[in-house]
């Protein structure tokens, strides 16, 4: 409907409300009598506890509850929910420890859950744990990922004799093994990505109430999925689902970290329900650094093989995974997205290899991409060094190998078939996008005032809206306005604009006749939430299918009360009419005669109310080219990000406002990865090194270029829409771009090997040994 159409840039409906103040986030909502909750967590990375005395504590003004592992135990309550499902060598199942809320024997990270204190303030609540004496016996702890599985190393777990979780293979290692010994050329290299966190906006947070009456739990938190929670939740305390409500409101960022059912939601619950009163627990950013689970740290042995032309033969990796201290809940899921390596290229034999270790260190989960920008950097910083060892110019290379869209459909040498994608045709608009022809002429000009220019390049593809449904319902009042209710959450994306606009253009209303309501299972029937760049897809689809219902019992109403056949009726901005007469009924009219049985024909219930899901049968492949030119001055090592160009393929642009914020957002974090963001422990002591904004580095303003975004949309045929994901796709050709253009700056120095992040005292480091080196006589 005009400036609401699909395919506008229309500005979001939720901002003016949040930058007014008028947001609800967990630590907005006050309840009636509410204590406040704090956690008492280990200051050792690995130690045995000896004994707990909670006496002084439980004495202490305003405490109304200490809870340790023993009290947690006596509940009867089950444990968090874990990770499965893999398999470890000779085909044992993977290792799934226990994951009790609160430990009793052993704490094994910095930051590991020793107790909880309830008390009337928070401060009250700070005081009584300081109170708290534990007697620990300081163990071994192992933190590095690579060194976590070799002999000798210290166990997380007794029973688990190698820390290692689980191994994954996927692709056909026979055809690689044959291919590789058939290869002309074979490149390996080995690439490590750095561990970091999620750092929300908003901390996560907790509030929870209990009504004894009823026996039924309700939990306000921070999430990205409503209904697979209560379900999680309703498990652990030992009750049927319908006796718990999970609540989300406005939630600031998650990006993965926040869909996981953490230890401070059981804690609350049980807090509560054991005083009778609301119990809220809010991280501080320190805790969050502490607490919040982390993402990445990778560590790959990648090897590519050519023949003399440069065409890809085969491709094989072995990664080792961190898990962190436990197996949280789809900390495994990563591995499904391997298929990732295969990128937009033609390679027939593909084999990959997992081993997800544990190590004395925050747990791990999805974090934007989930595996998606990690195998993205192996296979493009892959491709860049086959081109610097056989010589042929890394944009040809590429070309060389890429997929035909006459190919289409194309199966991958590993998991993936791709349904559609114009790849050479989007490399092609981003080179003449991003001047890549006039690049040498801007390095050498860089050069002439001391820098060293780098211009990198990525052609990325993943997987979006992989499996799953998502629901949705569309209902009219007698005054002809409309509540949308969704099953996805959204922590900052514009879920409500897009589907909003969705309801405009495809019913006629305008945005303020339409009430969108999410994040409730008492309101919202049905729906699966928000994960894997799959809302547009999913939710989007979901809601276009209850329009397609609306419209169909409306035109039948609208026929009934016209006199005439439905086949007659036309529907167009909102009005039905009979065509070439003037007899016509508008949407909003048709609604308030819904509500009279007398106005309905025979077998047409009251109301007008059109609910839908829509599961995919198919994942939609979105896949873009990322090109970066930056500066590094040698003398500090300071990088400059000058120029960024994206060109997308994510299928139908429903808003192209929305779009370029979703890509710009996920270059931010893909950039901020590259270049500072780092989660760092102690490799002896275990203790956080990064546990602050003073030490954790993240991107700032004057960190990022101006982007410039385009696309090249090919529509999928996997959705009504044609739409492909988008939430993920700019941190996905992030860190391959800006980590090639980095390597293609130091080249001229001999340099290769591209540390993570690559911080101005790092890179500082390699350019002055690279200097040293080559003054060294021959």
């Amino acid at each position: 409907m005009g400036e609401f159409a699909l395919g506008q840039p229309v500005p979001r409906f939720e901002d003016p409300r949040l930058l007014r103040g008028g947001g609800r986030y967990v630590d907005d909502m006050v309840l009636p009598r509410m204590a406040w909750g704090l956690v008492l967590r280990s200051p050792h990375a690995h130690a045995r506890i000896t004994a707990i005395d909670a006496r002084r504590a439980r004495a202490a003004p305003g405490v109304l509850l200490v809870l340790t592992g023993a009290e947690w135990r006596e509940a009867g309550w089950r444990d968090l929910p874990a990770a499965g499902g893999m398999k470890r060598p000779g085909g044992l199942a993977s290792y799934r420890p226990r994951f009790p809320a609160l430990v009793e024997d052993r704490v094994r990270w910095v930051g590991d859950y020793v107790a909880f204190v309830v008390a009337e303030t928070k401060h009250q609540a700070m005081d009584a744990a300081e109170l708290i004496d534990v007697d620990y016996e300081p163990l071994p702890a192992i933190i590095g990922t690579a060194e976590a599985s070799a002999p000798g190393a210290p166990l997380v777990w007794d029973d688990c004799p190698d820390n290692i979780c689980f191994v994954h293979e996927v692709g056909d290692k026979a055809a690689v093994e044959a291919a590789f010994a058939r290869a002309d050329r074979v490149v390996t290299r080995r690439l490590v990505v750095n561990r970091v966190t999620a750092a929300a906006m908003e901390p996560r947070g907790a509030l929870a109430d209990y009504n004894p009456a009823e026996d039924r739990y309700t939990i306000y938190t921070t999430l990205q999925r409503t209904h697979s929670y209560r379900s999680e939740v309703a498990h652990i305390i030992g009750v049927p689902e319908s006796r718990v409500r999970v609540v989300a409101g406005d939630i600031g960022g998650s990006f993965g970290m926040k869909s996981a059912i953490y230890n401070e939601v059981a804690l609350v619950l049980l807090a509560a329900k054991m005083l009778g009163r609301p119990v809220k627990w809010t991280s501080t950013r320190s805790e969050a650094f502490l607490s919040d689970a982390q993402a990445r740290d990778h560590v790959t042995e990648a090897a590519l093989a050519l023949d003399k032309q440069g065409n890809f033969l085969a491709f094989r990796s072995k990664t080792t995974a961190a898990v962190g201290a436990y197996a949280q809940a789809a900390s495994n899921v990563f591995v499904m997205n391997l298929g990732t390596l295969a990128g937009p290229y033609r390679t027939p034999a593909m084999h990959a290899e997992v081993t997800a270790v544990f190590s004395n260190t925050n747990p791990m989960r999805p974090y934007r991409g989930n595996g998606r920008p990690e195998f993205a950097y192996v296979i493009e910083r892959m491709v860049d060094e086959a081109a610097a060892e056989t010589g042929i110019d890394r944009i040809d290379l590429r070309r060389r190998n890429l997929i035909p869209p006459e190919a289409m459909p194309f199966k991958t040498g590993l998991i993936f078939t791709y349904d559609c994608g114009e790849f050479a045709k989007s490399l092609d608009l981003s080179l003449q996008f991003a001047d890549v022809a006039g690049f040498e002429a801007r390095r050498a000009t860089a050069r002439g005032r001391g820098k060293l220019r780098g211009l990198g390049l990525s052609h990325t593809i993943e997987r979006a809206a992989a499996g799953g449904f998502e629901a949705a319902e569309l209902r009219f009042d007698k005054g002809g306005t409309a509540t949308l209710l969704s099953g996805s959450i959204t922590q900052g994306m514009g879920h409500e604009t897009i589907y909003k606009q969705l309801v405009c253009d495809r019913l006629g209303l305008r945005p303020e006749q339409v009430h969108y309501i999410q994040g409730d299972t008492d309101k919202v029937a049905i729906g699966e939430g928000t994960g894997g760049s799959r809302t547009a897809t999913l939710g989007g689809s979901a809601v276009y299918l209850a329009t397609e219902k609306i419209v169909a019992k409306a035109k039948t109403i609208a026929a009934h009360l016209l006199e005439a056949a439905e086949a007659d009726i036309d529907f167009a901005d909102g009005v039905f009419r009979i065509p070439g007469t003037d007899r016509a009924m508008p949407l909003a009219d048709i609604a308030a005669a819904a509500w009279e049985p007398r106005n309905l024909p025979d077998g047409v219930e009251p109301g007008l109310v059109g609910s839908a899901a829509f599961a995919a049968k198919e994942q939609n492949f979105p896949n873009g080219v990322h090109i970066c030119e930056l500066e590094i001055d040698p003398e500090t090592g300071e990088i400059d990000i000058l120029r960024y160009h994206v060109v997308d393929d994510v299928g139908t642009v429903l808003n192209p406002l929305l779009l370029e914020g979703q890509i710009r957002g996920g270059v931010a974090q893909g950039i901020g990865q590259i270049v500072m963001e780092d989660i760092h422990f102690d490799p002896a002591s275990g203790q956080l090194v990064t546990g602050s904004f003073m030490d954790y580095a993240m991107p700032r303003a004057d960190t990022l270029p101006d982007m410039l975004c385009e696309t090249n949309p090919v529509p999928t045929q996997t959705n009504p829409l044609g739409v492909k994901g988008a939430g993920e796709a700019g941190a996905v050709g992030a860190m391959p771009a800006v980590g090639n253009a980095l390597v293609d700056a130091l080249s001229s120095l001999g340099i290769r090997d591209l540390p993570m992040p690559a911080t101005p005292e790092r890179l500082w480091r390699v350019i002055r040994d690279a200097n040293r080196t080559s003054d060294r006589p021959s």
